[in-house]
């Protein structure tokens, strides 16, 4: 799992009994995300160098790499290496306001619909927030509602969905065809 901040996604899976975090990663070393790991047990790392990422991911035997809340765009040799085999989680619904500032994007513009995105990252997607969209759900925004309050509630959302999401992939229930994802089950 590649993290770089307070790890409440990584918290999520985590406390699902049914899913393995096998390490986590971590870009900088001050991220909370690294405490919620130690007290785990899961072996962690903090680099930005894809080099020691790479090493550190295959030495732990990943099948699957996990973004959440990672802050860094990955290189094409990254996402080549991992292709079809990263799934990250975005704070709205995609293609929409895509990048590091998509909640407040979001508030900003007054929408009155935003969401959570699950999807996967591969070689032929390696832009910021792009690739196949595995899950979606959708979340009413008001006009009063701030983008720490969105926030929040879109939180709730993921916690949900990344680990749903790791489930169907490592169910095999992920099916990619183009930019389309058949989830079957």
């Amino acid at each position: 799992m590649l993290i770089s901040g307070t790890g409440t996604n990584l918290q999520a899976l985590i406390d699902a009994p049914d899913i393995d975090v096998g390490c986590v990663v971590s870009s900088r070393g001050d991220a909370a995300g690294l405490a919620r790991a130690v007290a785990a047990g899961i072996p962690s790392l903090a680099t930005q160098d894809e080099d020691e990422t790479t090493a550190f991911l295959a030495a732990h035997g990943t099948e699957l790499v996990v973004l959440a809340g990672y802050m860094r765009i990955l290189s094409a040799a990254f996402v080549e290496r991992w292709s079809g085999r990263i799934l990250n989680v975005h704070p709205a619904l995609l293609p929409a306001f895509p990048g590091a500032h998509a909640v407040e994007d979001a508030v900003a513009h007054g929408v009155k619909l935003t969401g959570v995105t699950v999807h996967l990252i591969d070689a032929a997607h390696v832009a910021a927030d792009t690739g196949p969209i595995v899950m979606q759900e959708a979340l009413a925004v008001s006009y009063d509602d701030t983008a720490a309050e969105v926030t929040e509630r879109l939180h709730r959302i993921e916690h949900r969905l990344l680990p749903e999401a790791v489930r169907l992939y490592g169910a095999g229930k992920i099916q990619i065809d183009g930019r389309r994802v058949r989830v079957s089950g």
